[in-house]
């Protein structure tokens, strides 16, 4: 898939196996910058993980409750665990973001598609965090859950055998 990090930081944030074990372990995700507009791509990926089962909790200071879940203002305001934290928001807001997820424990800093914070990455890794940066948390789901390629997009696997679940 297209991406506008190197081909060394695309090894670095996009590895493969990474992400599916991201995938598998994680249980919450906090979606900074989730919209309660359904026309809004945040809010369509949170959807999605949401109906995935994983529990989605919204951080977005202009909103109260989205999909059931309260919405916080920012990350330090969560009162309990986040595994995950998915990013929707510009990469200079990235750097706080980062610094929010390494605060409250989070095991991993998710930056969705075009949004690329190489300062923001350097430090959620230095704190032990696994960094994900420029690739959509649910085209990466359904990429590794067989689900992808209805929707006719390139998978980048190929195969002539129905694809595997990853989980």
């Amino acid at each position: 898939m297209n991406t506008i990090l190197s081909d060394e930081d695309r090894l670095k944030y996009q590895d493969p196996s990474t992400i599916r074990t991201i995938l598998t372990t994680t249980k919450t995700i906090a979606i900074v910058g989730l919209s309660p507009k359904s026309e809004r791509p945040s809010h369509f990926v949170g959807s999605y993980l949401n109906s995935e089962g994983y529990r989605v909790i919204p951080v977005n200071p202009a909103a109260t409750e989205i999909f059931g879940e309260k919405a916080y203002p920012d990350l330090l305001s969560i009162p309990f665990p986040i595994d995950m934290v998915d990013v929707f928001r510009k990469p200079e807001d990235c750097l706080e973001i980062a610094q929010q997820a390494v605060q409250i424990g989070a095991k991993t800093l998710w930056l969705q598609l075009r949004v690329v914070n190489l300062e923001a990455a350097r430090i959620a890794s230095q704190a032990g965090l696994n960094v994900i940066m420029d690739r959509c948390v649910k085209i990466e789901h359904g990429r590794y859950n067989g689900s992808l390629h209805w929707v006719g997009m390139n998978t980048e696997i190929i195969s002539a055998r129905r694809s595997q679940r990853y989980f």
